[in-house]
């Protein structure tokens, strides 16, 4: 069991952390309240005006040594992962390995970004002036973090904020602290000051009180639809940067690789039990393949090995808590009751929920409309690939789509009509490389993640620009 002290400012009691696979006590962390933002928001100051007087190379050095030791420690990070989040042993070691990645992305950003030459020459009349921008820090990011990558999401906020000079106020998941923690200390390890980053474990109410701090220049924030609409209601005149969420849509043409889209669509599908926000869970397959991919898809799901996610054995671990379970349980059982066919799973075991799959889910039931964030995939028939963009964009929230086909056309269509941040071909919704722009159309984001871009969201230009006359 591990003990986290902050020791950063009052507290109001602790925050316990249960294995969500057996319930077990994994650790405590004290936990802090709305009153006790002024003391966060001090230690912050500090923390601003240290990262804004480190040198590049400074920041770009600490980084990387963090990278470094997170790489050597990766069993532990893992294992940490498994206790808290029940992510499987397998998928928290690529994690970890991903916030190793995150992190050298993140000092080579330091590096390089800097700015670039205005050419002012280029108008009429500023012939004789000359100059340049530069990125510069906003000062204090607060970054608010969910549960089901516990470290690399982190990693993808304080990673960029460092880079550029900020302070944070982390306030990671109270659900999955420890991982957040152990990536805090390893960046302290790495030479970062101290009051550089912030850490404060709360609920909602302390979540508030951070967002609508004046001095907080920024909130970077990945959840849900419903607190990212709270936040920008309490957050008042700050940069906002928020990934909500998706339904994510992949597509299965008749003429593709039917084998390799059914295994990567299991494993889209299954990844974190399905809690994934870019995890593929509507599966709309060409009427001419469609008996076929439903068999093997289903028989792929049932070979799943669900249960202890330290086993290596285990394909598929717990979702965060029974509670969670219960609620895709019973988003299914009101999927069936509107007319859904079940074809596998739909049982449950605690906070374990058996990867399901449906078919015929109507187009108006929420399963349909919104994020379950479980292991429970729908497939659909469509007959062209218009009527399939079609049903892919119906969801008011959307990151991620995909699409199969061996026909350059068709992927090139779906790439122009899918409303969503990435489309990946021939690649299920899920596949996340952390340099690329990372973020949601319509209701589903708020400016972009992955490294190169957080980074520009946490800085802003400034010009200089001379005179020679």
């Amino acid at each position: 069991m591990t003990t986290a002290r902050l020791q950063i400012a009052p507290t109001v009691e602790e925050v316990a952390v249960f294995n969500p696979y057996d319930g077990s006590l994994v650790g405590r962390v004290e936990a802090s309240g709305p009153g006790d933002v002024e003391a966060l928001l001090v230690r912050a100051r500090h923390g601003a005006l240290l990262s804004r007087a480190l040198p590049r190379h400074r920041r770009a050095a600490i980084l990387e040594r963090a990278a470094r030791l997170v790489g050597e420690g990766c069993e532990d990070f893992a294992r940490t992962i498994v206790r808290e989040a029940g992510k499987t042993i397998v998928q928290a070691r690529k994690e970890t390995l991903r916030c190793v990645n995150t992190l050298k992305l993140a000092a080579e950003e330091a590096k390089r970004n800097a700015g670039e030459i205005v050419p002012f020459d280029a108008y009429a009349g500023s012939e004789s002036r000359q100059g340049w921008f530069t990125r510069e820090p906003l000062g204090i990011v607060a970054a608010i973090t969910p549960y089901n990558d516990p470290l690399n999401l982190v990693a993808h906020k304080l990673g960029p904020a460092i880079a550029g000079g900020n302070a944070v106020l982390l306030k990671p998941s109270e659900l999955t602290p420890l991982s957040a923690l152990k990536l805090v200390e390893t960046l302290i390890e790495a030479g970062l000051p101290e009051a550089i980053v912030t850490v404060a474990i709360g609920g909602a109410d302390l979540g508030r009180a951070i967002v609508s701090a004046r001095e907080i220049r920024m909130v970077s924030f990945t959840g849900g639809f419903a607190t990212g609409e709270a936040i920008t209601r309490a957050a008042g005149l700050k940069k906002l940067a928020m990934d909500l969420g998706g339904n994510a849509p992949v597509i299965v043409m008749a003429d593709c690789d039917l084998g390799k889209a059914v295994e990567s669509c299991i494993s889209g599908a299954y990844w974190a039990a399905g809690q994934n926000c870019i995890g593929t869970q509507r599966i709309l397959v060409q009427a001419a393949c469609y008996h076929s991919f439903r068999e093997a898809f289903v028989a792929g799901t049932l070979r799943l090995q669900s249960g202890d996610p330290g086993r290596e054995e285990t394909d598929v671990g717990p979702m965060i808590s029974e509670a969670a379970a219960e609620r895709a349980q019973a988003a299914v059982e009101q999927a069936i009751a509107a007319g859904a066919r079940l074809l596998c799973g739909h049982r449950r075991e605690g906070a374990l929920y058996y990867p399901t799959v449906i078919e015929a889910v109507p187009r108006d039931n929420r399963l349909w409309r919104e994020e379950i964030f479980a292991p429970v995939v729908m497939l659909e028939r469509f007959e062209t690939l218009g009527d399939a963009i079609r049903m892919a964009n119906e969801p008011d929230c959307s990151l991620h789509a995909g699409i199969f086909t061996n026909n350059l056309a068709d992927a090139l269509e779906a790439a122009a009509g899918i409303e969503a941040g990435g489309v990946m071909i021939n690649d299920s919704s899920d596949y996340r490389f952390d340099a690329m722009p990372f973020g949601g159309f319509k209701h589903g984001s708020m400016g972009r993640e992955g490294v190169r871009f957080a980074y520009e969201e946490m800085t802003q230009p400034k010009v200089v620009c001379i005179n020679r006359v």
